[in-house]
């Protein structure tokens, strides 16, 4: 699956935002049901987001949808609206811990039947916003529809007040956080994504704090706002500097492997099959983007 460096979030009750996301660039939108909408105006999102799903996915967009918790499970009324052909996956919100993701998936299994999808198609992507979901962050990523784990730092939201730290903008009250849910899911195979950065028009704050995701192995993040994009997206993607120099490396090995030796002599660093590994998979994954 091509990588998401951007996620943008989008409210589903609003038909106009829906449209001009569209053309916002974001990687993928993440429709949202909950946070977003108030209360009385969920039904009527959930209606707009099920119609509006195959229409966007027409205009190119890969289509997310975060859904509401009701008191005991996940609104399985929001799943049978938006599990669709078109339906790239789920968000779910505030997972105390592997169980409910086992439960959001049996969830969407059933859904997807109703719809005639396969099941296993939709894939999950659980926002771990409780202290219980970030100490067992390894077993939520575990799970098979799971496809990244989202370890969002946002000023006075749900994971600040689940582990009471007080945010700053430099971040080192949860690099500890980021830096678990980056092991936890490569550890597994899959995404770690960050954000949330709520200084919407502080786009040099969002710049920096982007980087430093992205420095501790974050693939991509949330945003809250499509002038938001652009920065994200030029965050996560391999500069020009960075390819050739992970190219050249590769040709230093080359060429030294010709003459049956394992290691060389790099921009002044001793380089050997190990690294050359790791500068092949970030080629990879830059072309992915390229393509």
């Amino acid at each position: 699956m091509k990588p998401i460096r951007s996620f943008l979030f989008v409210p589903g009750n609003k038909e106009s935002m829906l449209d001009k996301a569209a053309f916002a660039g974001a990687d993928a939108l993440i429709l949202d049901l909950e946070d977003s909408v108030p209360p009385p105006e969920k039904a009527a999102a959930r209606e707009l987001v099920a119609r509006k799903i195959p229409e966007l996915a027409a205009a190119g967009q890969r289509i997310w949808v975060r859904i509401n918790r009701t008191a005991h499970i996940y609104d399985l009324d929001d799943l049978l609206a938006v599990i669709q052909p078109q339906t790239e996956g789920i968000y779910i919100s505030k997972p105390y811990g592997p169980e409910d993701v086992h439960m959001a998936s049996a969830m969407i299994a059933e859904a997807e039947t109703r719809a005639n999808i396969p099941v296993g198609t939709v894939r999950l992507i659980p926002l771990l916003e409780t202290a219980r979901s970030m100490q067992l962050c390894f077993e939520i990523a575990e799970h098979p529809r799971v496809i990244g784990i989202v370890g969002a730092t946002a000023k006075n939201a749900d994971m600040s007040r689940a582990l009471n730290f007080i945010w700053t903008a430099e971040g080192r009250e949860s690099d500890y956080l980021k830096a678990r849910v980056v092991m936890a899911a490569r550890a597994a195979g899959k995404w770690p994504i960050g954000g949330i950065w709520q200084k919407i028009k502080d786009l040099d704050g969002l710049a920096k704090s982007s980087q430093l995701d992205r420095q501790l192995g974050m693939a991509g993040e949330l945003a809250l706002h499509p002038m938001q994009v652009e920065t994200i997206n030029r965050s996560y993607t391999p500069t020009d500097d960075e390819v050739a120099y992970y190219q050249g490396m590769i040709d230093a090995l080359d060429g030294a492997m010709a003459q049956g030796r394992a290691s060389v002599m790099y921009d002044g660093e001793h380089i050997d099959i190990a690294h050359v590994k790791t500068a092949r998979e970030f080629i990879a994954m830059a072309q992915a983007l390229k393509d």
